[in-house]
């Protein structure tokens, strides 16, 4: 049932808001239920009243941290760990300064990102210590203030020998990450995604693709095991120099033979798209699209305004190199917000020359309102 109003959710956007019907409706991608996040950011609360540390999320529409002994969207492991995580808590001397605990779950480890408002005494430390020694792959990070301040507790101990990250095994890849990474919070979905999106895009040996809002390479890499050549664009630099080095990492234990294709990595402020940009990052046969959910419109614009130029010899503007730039003939994107796919799609099919051939939901997120999608785009010509 909560699929089906997912769907409907998706079809409802696309018609009201972009004026697009799907010729095929995709079967949703679905997976566990249950103990699916490997995401989650805990809020830490020591209540007086109660004489106790409460761990958890907030209750619906409040301050309030929910009174939680277990939780089962989050992985059994992590879920068993909450009550011992209350005491460890309740006993240290910044119990009262430590509002967040911040988990990243990887094949082979959960890291905990705890966030401390003030030093942690030498008692503290050995107590976060004593914990992940309890309590085999745990990393402990503790994070002082912004994001760029997280650090590992104890490079030294068993667990911090374990690499954090994700595998991608149909394509033989492997994605490293950093705690307070932006990843999916699903990795069943995810792995089911890609495998899925790639198929529908059908890159060939012979095709360039560019891969928008690369993020570290979720599909960049994979994409490099199919294609001739891969672009990854995302919008920051320091970004992009995470996922160049996911690159390099994968392509130094491919074996002989099976090396990763040319790809590169560039960065580009997506939100101001222009169609001189586009026509600069070259002609490529198809694009993969994963935008925020803001959506990816400038680009969207940007693509219209070049397919006008073409169709329209009276055109006012004229962009440089144009005339020799062509559109991708097949679009696949990746959303999680149906209303601006919807507004995006709108453009490609009744601007920029496409068709919406398939479109479906994905089931990212049970139990919640929220609704992944995915659609495919192709050239009218």
């Amino acid at each position: 049932a909560q699929v089906a109003v997912k769907q409907r959710a998706l079809e409802d956007n696309l018609w009201h808001l972009g004026k697009v019907k799907a010729e095929q409706v995709l079967r949703p991608i679905e997976g566990p239920p249950w103990g699916y996040r490997n995401r989650a950011r805990l809020s830490v609360r020591h209540v007086l009243k109660k004489g106790a540390v409460l761990i958890g999320f907030h209750e619906r529409k409040s301050r309030y941290v929910a009174d939680m002994t277990e939780c089962h969207v989050l992985p059994a492991q992590v879920s068993a760990m909450l009550v011992p995580l209350r005491e460890l808590i309740g006993a240290m001397d910044a119990r009262d300064t430590c509002p967040q605990i911040e988990l990243a779950c990887g094949d082979s480890v959960i890291a905990l990102v705890l966030r401390h408002l003030e030093p942690l005494s030498t008692a503290d430390l050995e107590r976060l210590r004593q914990f992940g020694a309890r309590h085999p792959g745990v990393q402990w990070w503790l994070q002082s203030k912004g994001p760029e301040t997280v650090r590992l507790l104890d490079d030294q101990c068993e667990a911090a020998q374990l690499p954090l990250d994700y595998a991608l095994p149909e394509f033989g890849v492997t994605m490293p990450f950093k705690p307070t990474d932006f990843t999916q919070v699903n990795p069943y979905i995810n792995r089911v995604l890609v495998a899925r999106s790639l198929r529908l895009l059908a890159p060939g040996r012979d095709e360039r693709v560019i891969d928008w809002f690369c993020g570290l390479g979720n599909f960049t890499l994979p994409l490099a095991t199919l294609a001739r050549e891969v672009l990854g664009i995302e919008g920051s630099e320091a970004l992009v120099t995470r996922s160049r080095q996911n690159f390099e990492i994968n392509q130094a234990v491919r074996p002989a033979g099976k090396e990763l294709s040319a790809t590169e990595f560039v960065a580009r402020n997506l939100f101001e798209m222009t169609p001189e940009m586009l026509v600069r990052d070259g002609i490529a046969d198809k694009w993969l699209v994963d935008p925020p959910r803001e959506g990816a419109f400038a680009l969207a614009k940007a693509l219209v305004e070049l397919h006008l130029q073409r169709v329209d010899p009276e055109h006012a503007e004229r962009t440089p190199g144009a005339e020799h730039w062509t559109r991708p003939k097949r679009i696949v994107y990746v959303s999680c917000n149906p209303a601006t796919l919807a507004r995006d799609a709108g453009l490609l099919v009744n601007q920029a020359g496409y068709r919406c051939t398939a479109a479906g939901v994905v089931n990212m997120f049970p139990h919640t309102a929220h609704v992944e999608s995915i659609a495919v785009f192709e050239r009218v010509d």
